[in-house]
């Protein structure tokens, strides 16, 4: 092979490692597609989700029967689990008074109202007050981000970015355009793609994560190759340039 060779090869190198901005920014089309309603969509509650419930009224020595943590004192997330509702494969909780109550395709919101209006039938409060938390959501996001692992939140909804941004974002060699996200929600599971340099997610289902979704970035192909016997793109690079070099002092003596 001629230094002519070489040289050509070398710069051929050197142009293939450089990364596409396409490949790399998020939400390339932003001002077009980003401006519109947020659609708030609440998960419904899944077996072995645990439940914070809290039952308030005028009347406290009433409601108190009703609470687990009777001691007013804040408590720790670890804590709180250990105290809450766990639901049951059949979407059953036990709850105190009111026996046995269905969560079956209620959210948090709406079980909340239903144990309200169970307690005012039934004659046990007058005007209660009933919250309901999830205490247990969790994702795991794994492959290619900074800091993989399972996160644990307490926010009703957070987003993908958000989930992400968890795992202290994507590494360079993340496949932004093809993030795969598996989601299982009564007894079914769903596999989506999403593509992170394009807006058009924020439209869809998938732009709130759910409690239990699995979110893995997949490598690009300049991480897929380097696995490979040469290496990075780099090291070649670093390669052909010492051989080059060598191949100059040879000739050139």
């Amino acid at each position: 092979m001629t230094i002519r060779s070489y040289a050509v090869l070398f710069v051929l190198v050197i142009c293939a490692s450089c990364a596409n901005k396409k490949d790399i920014l998020y939400l390339q089309d932003a001002k077009l597609n980003a401006p519109g309603d947020i659609l708030y969509n609440s998960p419904t509650i899944q077996p072995n989700d645990i439940l914070k419930i809290t039952v308030g009224s005028l009347d406290p020595e009433l409601s108190i029967i009703y609470n687990r943590n009777s001691s007013g004192l804040q408590q720790s997330i670890a804590l709180m689990q250990l105290e809450g509702y766990l639901v049951n494969t059949d979407y059953i909780i036990d709850f105190p008074i009111l026996g046995k109550i269905s969560t079956l395709n209620l959210t948090t919101v709406q079980l909340a109202d239903s144990i309200k209006n169970k307690l005012i039938s039934g004659g046990h409060l007058n005007d209660p007050d009933v919250s309901v938390r999830l205490i247990n959501a969790k994702i795991t996001i794994l492959g290619e981000v900074n800091s993989p692992g399972t996160y644990n939140f307490t926010e009703q909804n957070i987003t993908v970015m958000q989930a992400l941004g968890y795992a202290g974002d994507l590494t360079i060699n993340g496949k932004r355009d093809d993030i795969l996200i598996t989601r299982e929600i009564d007894g079914v599971r769903k596999v989506a793609h999403i593509n992170l340099t394009s807006s058009e997610f924020m439209k869809s289902p998938y732009y709130f994560v759910k409690p239990n979704d699995l979110i893995i970035v997949n490598p690009n192909d300049p991480r897929v190759k380097s696995s490979g016997f040469v290496g990075n793109v780099g090291t070649l690079a670093t390669v052909i340039s010492l051989v080059l070099s060598l191949t100059i002092l040879i000739t050139t003596r």
